[in-house]
């Protein structure tokens, strides 16, 4: 993608994707995320989403060999805003489920979190599983000081995630919720049902 390394987004973007992952991933041989008693493979992530995360997560499943129906599991604090969103895309385009939580060496599921633009990964999922105990963190996104126009990027960028979660069938009271706070709002399951961003009744872990 970069052919300059001497740019710093450069740098960013080849440290991400071959040196130095700001995620790390499993494959879960066997996960019954839904509670049906069928369990399928799922790819469990976990960390920062970084400048070329995009590019990683679609490797590693394209590792794993997931298929329409296989899940992924998701745990992180955010990071990356378009890169979550390519991310939220790639889940969609597969037939991917998605889950926050994190799971151990046999494959136990255990609750997590999962906040700002990690939410827009999360939101790519078809369906969208709740699990008990783990909880999704929403928050205004705000342009950088250094643009040229701080208000107007930042209302961009709102209509941009409002298309997005649209488009994957998430009620627009979560990007009013967003729009809320600059801190992080910790949604529980019930909220988050209602905004049609769990999509699945919440199971136990």
């Amino acid at each position: 993608m970069y052919s300059d390394l001497s740019r710093p987004e450069a740098w960013a973007y080849w440290k991400d994707l071959y040196f130095s992952p700001s995620m790390t991933s499993s494959l879960i041989a066997a996960a019954d995320l839904n509670g049906s008693g069928r369990s399928r493979p799922a790819l469990a992530i976990s960390g920062t989403i970084g400048a070329a995360t995009a590019s990683w997560f679609r490797d590693r499943l394209n590792d794993a060999h997931l298929m329409p129906g296989d899940a992924v599991l998701i745990s992180s604090p955010g990071g990356d805003l378009d890169q979550a969103m390519i991310m939220g895309e790639v889940v969609r385009s597969r037939g991917l489920a998605t889950a926050v939580g994190v799971a151990d060496s046999s494959g136990r599921i255990s609750a997590s979190y999962c906040a700002s633009a990690c939410v827009l990964v999360y939101a790519g999922g078809k369906p969208r599983v709740g699990i008990e105990g783990s909880v999704l963190g929403v928050h205004r996104f705000v342009a950088s000081a250094l643009v040229r126009d701080p208000v107007g990027d930042t209302q961009r960028t709102a209509g941009i995630v409002l298309n997005y979660m649209t488009k994957m069938g998430v009620s627009s009271a979560v990007v009013e919720a967003m729009s809320e706070t600059k801190d992080v709002r910790w949604l529980g399951a019930k909220e988050a049902s209602a905004m049609n961003l769990i999509s699945d009744p919440v199971r136990r872990p």
